[in-house]
């Protein structure tokens, strides 16, 4: 039987998503200003009859979800180990994704089915109601959006939520341009072509929310990671011989793990070649790597390795 050799450098090097009190502080504001926002909007669309504006709101409160989840992906991240759950509470932060997805799915249908029955029983809404509600969701929006940007770069969840938040602020544009056609021309179907179109956007970005988190969930390689380049890099070490039993999967929303199984020539280089591997890893966006360092006469098969 093959002797194993893990590099000291190799093991799991555990570090937190980094988190900023003003980042917090941001969170907490933009969830607080678009639940509000939510409530205004919800009862104008009530009080006018707009299934336009019922729509966005719904839409809206999707995007506070999505600003409470990166919020708690933060706090997930800095969830300790335990005897019970020996990564902490990350993989949470996926589920609740999952739950998220399927939460604002059930609310595209019932969206697209008060549409479809206002486009075949059209109702007076007022076009000025629906053209000023949405232009403050463009406000609300907008400044999320800005609030956002600075630290979109440095986390998914913050990114996700700012993609959110932009692409919330166009569709708040295309509310407003229903209010004014209606306005201007009378034609009621439009508040429900509008809220069609606005089905389709949630739909489209709802999807690929559902697609990655039950992808996470059953632990395929994370979309953040181009495995092919990886592979390739790999492939390109000189140190490295060969390697196997890559296996690369998401800890949470924010954090990817991998483990590596790599045949060297030199063992007194196991270190320095440990190292490389993780700052590869790093690189690439796997900040938690296991790597098994084994020498070709060592070279162990699927059995003993296990």
């Amino acid at each position: 039987m093959g002797t194993h050799h893990h590099s000291p450098g190799a093991g799991h090097h555990h570090h937190h998503v980094p988190e900023s009190a003003s980042l917090n502080r941001i969170f907490v504001f933009c969830v607080a200003l678009n639940l509000a926002f939510v409530v205004i909007e919800a009862g104008v669309g009530f009080y006018y009859n707009s299934v336009g504006l019922l729509s966005d709101a719904g839409h809206n409160l999707g995007d506070v979800f999505s600003l409470l989840l990166a919020l708690l992906a933060f706090r997930m991240a800095k969830g300790h180990a335990n005897g019970h759950f020996t990564y902490g509470y990350k993989k949470s932060t996926i589920l609740i994704s999952l739950v998220n997805a399927v939460i604002l799915l059930v609310a595209v249908g019932a969206i697209l089915i008060e549409a479809i029955y206002r486009l075949r029983h059209p109702e007076p809404v007022s076009g000025a109601a629906i053209g000023w509600t949405a232009g403050i969701g463009i406000v609300v929006n907008g400044l999320t959006a800005w609030l956002l940007m600075r630290d979109q770069e440095r986390d998914l969840n913050v990114r996700g939520a700012f993609l959110h938040m932009l692409m919330d602020t166009l569709v708040s544009v295309g509310v407003v341009v229903s209010g004014v056609i209606i306005s201007v021309t009378g034609l009621m179907w439009v508040d429900s072509a509008v809220s069609l179109a606005i089905a389709v956007i949630i739909l489209i970005s709802t999807f690929n929310l559902l697609k990655e988190s039950l992808y996470l969930s059953i632990d395929a390689v994370p979309s953040s990671v181009d495995l092919e380049r990886l592979k390739t890099r790999l492939g390109a070490m000189p140190e490295v011989l060969s390697w196997h039993h890559l296996h690369v999967w998401a800890l949470s929303t924010t954090e990817n793990a991998a483990t590596i199984h790599v045949v060297i020539a030199d063992l007194a280089r196991m270190e320095e070649i440990g190292h490389a591997l993780k700052s590869l890893f790093k690189e690439e966006g796997i900040g938690h790597s296991t790597i098994e360092i084994e020498t070709a006469t060592s070279h162990c098969d699927e059995l003993e390795c296990i």
